[in-house]
Order: C-alpha cells, then structure tokens, then sequence
C-alpha cells in the first residue's frame, strides 16, 4: 500500500512528519509533500503523474481539497480509483450560494488582504486557530510553532487562491473510487457538520469519521488517526475480496 500525503496551507510538511512516521508502520510507501498551485495545468499535470504511482491519496485542511482534485484528474485521465482521504478538508473553504458552511467571504477576505500586509503575523494567529478549540491550545501551539518551517510566501499566496476558489463538492458527490474523511468535532476552521452534508451526497462509496480535537488533529493525535486510517484500508480491502 503506498500512500501520498499532503500538508495543509501554512506550515511545510514537518507539521505532519509524525502522521507519515505513524502511517510507516503498516504502509510499503509514504511520501509526504508540501500545497503546490494546482490552478497551473502544467504543475498540476506533474502532480497527477507522481499520484498515479500511489494507491492512496490523503490530504490535511488545503491538502485534502488538492488531494481531491489529484483523484479526480486519475480517474478522468486514466480510468483508475485512487482511494481519496481527507483530514479536516471542506471541499469548499469560502462560502457560496450552494455550499453554507464554510467562511464567509467577508471574513476570508480580511484573512487574506492581512496576509498580503504582514504575512508573518497572519501566519501566527492562523496558527493559533490550528490549536484553538481545546483546552491544550496554548501547548499545542507552542508546539506547533516548533515544528514549522519558513514557506515561500508566493506559494502560500498561490494557496489562498486555492482556498478561495476550489469548489470539490461535485467531485466528491460523483466520484466512484471509495473516499474516507475524518473531521474534528472542536475545529474552529472547518466544522464538523460538513461530516453529515458529505453524507447527504449520497456518493457511492464515501465515509466520514469524527474524532475529537482541534484542526491540527493529524498532528496531535497522529497515532489514533493513523490507527483509523487503517482500520478503515482494512476494511475496503475486506469488502474488495
């Protein structure tokens, strides 16, 4: 089982390093990458290449929604299901008339014209909304802090675009691959209620979990969510035989 693996908007990839090293344990291959502009056809294009390899494409938060465009693209280009997991990941980050829970637009805005005025500032309270919603915020955070890496700001810029305009819904409610996605129930960026509208799809093979934490849950509780993550292989491979 080889499994590709994408962080979310913000960090670099050492935020999910525990999560690969988990995920090692039972799995052949685990790459972990960084957000990449898949809005350019041609990066997305290498992107689709690389994830062809993989049996199993994952994504946290902005990874999930780019891991979702990559399974989607492989199977229009060349008739194979990746199996699509998601972390925290709302197929639609910024609202619209179709899709209610999300951030408003107003509210992504001032997030994004704060990010081009002082990114590292924006950086740090987005960090903290990472940890918000438990009561080992403040050490989560700190931890957090500790394992971030500097970005480079135009591909964080490219990411916002991403955030801003990337709309899945479609594609998870007629994708036929099988599809697991795993929300926190104290995430103050993406609720937990999208767990039951994915559900309300009524796509052919997609499940949702719910796990307790804030949305930086791959990273604090890499183990459980790695323990889930196979639980769940185990028993698509179960039902395949």
């Amino acid at each position: 089982m080889k499994i590709l693996l994408i962080t979310g908007w913000g960090g670099g990839t050492q935020l999910l390093s525990a999560l690969k090293q988990n995920l090692e344990q039972q799995a052949d291959q685990v790459e972990l990458i960084n957000i990449f502009n898949i809005l350019d056809p041609e990066v997305l294009q290498k992107h689709v290449q690389q994830a062809q390899a993989f049996d199993v494409i994952m994504g946290w938060s902005l990874g999930g929604q780019l891991a979702t465009i990559l399974v989607n693209q492989i199977q229009q280009q060349y008739q194979q299901h990746k199996i699509l997991i998601t972390l925290g990941s709302n197929p639609c980050f910024v609202q619209n008339s179709d899709w209610q829970y999300a951030m408003s637009e107003s509210t992504f805005e001032q997030f994004k014209m704060s990010f081009y005025a002082d990114a590292i500032t924006t950086l740090k309270k987005f960090g903290f909304m990472v940890c918000q919603g438990v009561q080992t915020a403040k050490e989560d955070f700190k931890k957090l802090q500790s394992l971030i890496r500097a970005q480079n700001i135009e591909l964080l810029k490219q990411g916002l675009d991403e955030l801003e305009q990337l709309n899945n819904v479609n594609i998870l409610k007629q994708y036929t691959g099988n599809q697991y996605h795993i929300f926190s129930k104290q995430d103050y960026l993406v609720s937990y209620k999208i767990a039951e509208k994915l559900q309300n799809l009524d796509a052919k093979f997609l499940e949702v979990d719910l796990i307790h934490g804030s949305h930086g849950f791959p990273l604090f509780f890499a183990e459980e969510v790695s323990c889930k993550i196979f639980q769940y292989l185990k028993k698509i491979q179960q039902r395949s035989e």
